[in-house]
């Protein structure tokens, strides 16, 4: 199992795994065939949302047919709008759910286009951020299933869950599906630590017994 860091990022990761982690995702991303266009996602969990993250590679062969169907007016430049509508239409191509549920309502975060040049060149990726909320989950194991039906053609897949950010969220498991279009992330949630609950009761009880002198000092001065 190969578990990326977070969307964000997370100083605690040891910078050896965080190397390690980049060089197996990104050198098949960067060696994407000519012919190919190469479409990785990155999922990021939590107790109450999930994030996505999508890389998207499109090889020389391909990439023209790839600017025609975001260049909709053909003026050879990706406006604000083109982008914003691609990025919709991936996004829309994509189902995550976790358990049982619906499909999650994945919004765009963020997203970034490179040159038409790059992109012809080969040489340019798109990326697009999104996120889902959902209601908090409880203790115990849940799973995520993530399946990309965006341009099937030509296409090649790779899928990948992050270290979570949150504490109480751990990775147990993935498994994917031979073309990787399919990906299905184990994952638990944690109870909150009963270690931190004496320091409630103590802040409750200085509290407390604050209001109390104060009250006491009160009735003195009466």
């Amino acid at each position: 199992m190969t578990t990326e860091r977070s969307l964000r990022g997370s100083r605690r990761t040891p910078l050896v795994l965080v190397a390690a982690m980049a060089v197996v995702f990104g050198t098949r991303v960067s060696a994407h065939r000519l012919d190919e266009f190469l479409q990785a996602a990155r999922i990021g969990l939590a107790r109450d949302r999930v994030q996505l993250e999508m890389n998207l590679a499109p090889g020389i062969a391909v990439a023209d047919g790839l600017i025609r169907e975001i260049d909709v007016d053909r003026n050879g430049r990706l406006s604000q709008g083109e982008q914003q509508a691609y990025a919709g239409r991936v996004l829309g191509a994509l189902e995550l759910r976790v358990d049982d549920s619906a499909p999650l309502q994945m919004q765009t975060a963020a997203s970034t286009f490179p040159e038409v040049a790059a992109l012809r060149a080969g040489s340019g990726a798109i990326t697009i951020r999104s996120e889902a909320i959902v209601s908090e989950l409880p203790a115990g194991p849940h799973r995520l299933v993530f399946h990309n039906n965006n341009a099937a053609a030509e296409s090649a897949y790779l899928a990948n869950a992050l270290v979570p950010e949150d504490d109480s969220v751990a990775v147990t498991g993935q498994e994917r599906t031979g073309d990787q279009r399919e990906l299905t992330i184990l994952f638990v949630v944690r109870a909150a630590s009963a270690s931190r609950r004496p320091w409630v009761w103590i802040g409750l009880a200085g509290g407390f017994v604050l209001a109390l002198s104060q009250t006491h000092r009160v009735r003195s001065q009466v």
